[in-house]
């Protein structure tokens, strides 16, 4: 079983942790460094935590645990105007980067008004592309239950943030935080550190949800060994974007673009198969500069293996008889004997 925890610490003999998580066959999820401090989130066997958290506190970094590192979630705001986008916004992006994940801050083009706020199809699909969404509104209890229908178009987990406690959104969302509105400051007292931690295990139960969901039929390959695999291509090497692989629970997004490289990444092998056959690759509804590479279950992969030996099997049947057929001569008429 393997476990994902994070080093926080200097760049100081970096290369001997590197060097010790691909000895003990771990994966490095995500790395950042700024200046001479480096953050690593890592996956690696359970039995081998030890040894590298004795590594870690060796070279003076911090190891701890990250209990949504993998995931990529968006941070929803009605708009992104200063009456919208208010401190708590950010800080709760902040607060769930550090338990690992990857945020993205979002605002909807015409969120603003109790009676005419809306959310299109095209924002919609962009939030359903992410693991999990934080949808936060504000301070009014009415306005907050009107803007109901906003959250119950997303199929992604959804957990609302919001001010007052709402009545009859229950099934508008996976989980409610109540307690946190627009305020011009931030969080840094203890009450607002208790909500930011309780909005964090709200989004790991929902995302725990999905887990389980996706443990009920394995996908064919873990998302970290299709990041290997992708790791070592040419042009997402080179990619100068902020972390051009990032993982899914049931997939990555590679930031790259979708008509230039899909044919070339469906075409790479994993367990001596195409990419392309265990995957779903398609571009990112954000724009063409990224790609989505959705794994398929072994359910999924299974059932295609069948109807394409199904479909194999009356076109092997039907060549006997072609052959047959082909083999036999043409009887020819005897001639007429010619009478005198």
């Amino acid at each position: 079983m393997y476990e994902v925890i994070m080093y926080d610490g200097g760049i100081y003999r970096s290369d001997e942790l590197f060097e010790l998580i691909e000895d003990v066959g771990g994966v490095v999820l995500v790395k950042s460094r700024s200046a001479q401090m480096l953050t690593v989130t890592m996956s690696i066997p359970a039995e081998d935590r030890p040894a590298v958290e004795a590594l870690c506190k060796e070279i003076g970094g911090q190891v701890k645990a990250v209990p949504l590192a993998g995931t990529e979630i968006a941070v929803v705001g009605p708009t992104l105007g200063r009456h919208h986008m208010p401190h708590p916004i950010c800080d709760i992006a902040e607060y769930l980067r550090r338990c690992g994940a990857i945020t993205v801050v979002m605002g909807l083009a015409r969120g603003r008004g109790k009676l005419t706020s809306q959310i299109n199809l095209e924002e919609v699909s962009v939030i359903d592309e992410y693991d999990a969404c934080v949808f936060m509104l504000g301070n009014f209890k009415s306005c907050v239950e009107a803007k109901a229908d906003l959250i119950r178009q997303l199929d992604v987990p959804t957990v609302l943030v919001c001010g007052p406690k709402p009545d009859g959104m229950d099934d508008a969302c996976s989980a409610i935080v109540y307690g946190i509105g627009r305020k011009a400051a931030r969080m840094r007292e203890p009450a607002d550190r208790a909500k930011l931690e309780e909005v964090g295990r709200r989004v790991e139960d929902v995302l725990q949800d999905k887990k389980e969901a996706l443990s009920e039929d394995p996908l064919f390959v873990h998302p970290a060994e299709i990041k290997m695999l992708l790791e070592n291509y040419e042009p997402l090497d080179m990619c100068l974007r902020p972390a051009p692989l990032v993982m899914h629970l049931d997939g990555l997004r590679a930031k790259i673009p979708y008509s230039e490289y899909h044919e070339a990444i469906e075409n790479m092998e994993v367990y001596g198969r195409r990419l392309g056959d265990v995957c779903s690759i398609t571009p990112s509804k954000i724009n063409d500069s990224s790609m989505l590479i959705r794994i398929k279950t072994r359910s999924q992969v299974a059932y295609e293996d069948s109807l394409r030996a199904a479909k194999a099997a009356p076109a092997a049947s039907a060549v006997g008889p072609v052959a047959e057929k082909s083999v036999k001569k043409k009887k020819t008429p005897a001639k007429k004997k010619k009478t005198a």
